[in-house]
């Protein structure tokens, strides 16, 4: 009885623990964050409404339509896509919110049925 009482009570405590996610504070906003292309570190901006999301990177602007499936998650799809590539909705999750920022996993919104499923992550810091 008091191994099953050593191995339970451990497990009470962990489903307690609940990450705080203020979703809604990055509904809209202007932010920033980085992303690697050939090893090298760079800063992009976008600016996200309700319904779009602006992107502004090695001077170029991109933008693309937005629908929120709840407060922390949303699908993106680009509005004037050049490519195949850019034709795929990608599906955003906020996992957790700090004071200022993000963390976000993204991936395509559809599933290829010939490509492995590959979820990223990134952080996005609100600057107004």
């Amino acid at each position: 009885m008091q191994k099953l009482l050593v191995f339970l009570l451990p497990l009470l405590f962990v489903n307690c623990f609940h990450t705080e996610r203020n979703c809604a504070d990055f509904k809209t906003g202007t932010f920033e964050f980085n992303y690697e292309i050939d090893g090298i570190t760079k800063t992009g901006k976008f600016v996200r409404t309700e319904t779009l999301n602006i992107d502004y990177f090695e001077n170029k602007v991109d933008s693309a339509s937005i629908r929120w499936i709840n407060d922390c998650e949303f699908i993106q799809k680009t509005i004037n896509p050049k490519n195949n590539n850019e034709e795929k909705a990608i599906h955003f999750k906020i996992l957790t919110t700090s004071e200022d920022s993000y963390t976000f996993e993204y991936q395509l919104a559809a599933k290829d049925a010939y490509k492995k499923k590959r979820v990223k992550k990134g952080i996005a810091k609100k600057i107004k």
